[in-house]
């Protein structure tokens, strides 16, 4: 079961095009709801202007080899150590979801589109991360789901008392959650069963990618920008803090 292509086995009732169509879309689906986002919220447009406001009021001017180094941290800490996250719990949480979405991710799109059949025998550590990925997903976001959500630690909100920014962490959970069951109904030989598990793994993968205009999808895109441009403005003298207060000394 976490050895074999489990899209490789779809072949008995979908062609290899259909499911790389399907990719294909869910990534228009992304880039569109980005868009979309970016501006109902003007976040583009925001962003410009704190831009140009940082350049006029900059005190020095970063060299090439500067912003290189500061972007290099950005990556480092801001999005690959999760440093924005000052609570241990919802940092470890973070990062399972976001490395386990990656192996995901990854290995999803070369396993449909390098592997579409069993005529190219895929290889075994292909299937081990999407697994992988999988299990690190479930962990971290039932994990975040029923003990770390601001609305149910600090709100005291009941658990399945559901939001708008819960969407992005639902449709997630519910995409992995039937992967694995689809994979494991797949070994049984029940080919209905299979249907149905496979068809409602591609109805919350379709709400997950196809959401992105009102979830918090495309915040993975705009934080390590935000998390850049705020390095670059400290390090370029620039701070949206008022300045210290000037304390006069009376004998």
């Amino acid at each position: 079961m976490f050895t074999s292509n489990p899209f490789a086995d779809l072949t008995v009732f979908l062609p290899p095009f259909a499911m790389q169509a399907f990719i294909v879309l869910m990534i228009i689906a992304v880039a569109i709801g980005t868009v979309l986002d970016m501006l109902h919220k003007s976040s583009a447009k925001f962003f410009a202007l704190h831009v140009a406001k940082s350049n006029a009021a900059a005190t020095r001017y970063l060299s090439g080899a500067e912003t290189a180094t500061l972007a290099v941290k950005t990556v480092a800490i801001e999005v690959a150590a999760a440093g924005e996250f000052c609570n241990p719990q919802r940092r470890i949480s973070h990062l399972l979801m976001f490395y386990g979405f990656l192996f995901y991710l990854i290995t999803t799109v070369a396993m449909i589109f390098g592997y579409p059949t069993h005529a190219m025998p895929t290889p075994v550590v292909l299937p081990v991360l999407w697994n992988i990925g999988v299990i690190m997903i479930l962990i971290g976001g039932y994990w975040f789901f029923f003990l770390l959500r601001v609305n149910v630690v600090h709100d005291g909100q009941p658990v399945f008392r559901l939001v708008l920014a819960d969407l992005f962490i639902v449709t997630l959970l519910g995409s992995v959650t039937f992967a694995l069951i689809w994979e494991f109904v797949q070994t049984s030989g029940n080919l209905a069963a299979t249907k149905i598990t496979f068809g409602l793994y591609v109805f919350f993968t379709t709400l997950l990618f196809g959401s992105v205009r009102w979830s918090k999808f495309a915040h993975m895109f705009f934080k390590p920008v935000v998390a850049f441009q705020r390095r670059v403005d400290e390090a370029r003298g620039v701070s949206s803090l008022p300045a210290p207060a000037t304390r006069n000394n009376r004998s």
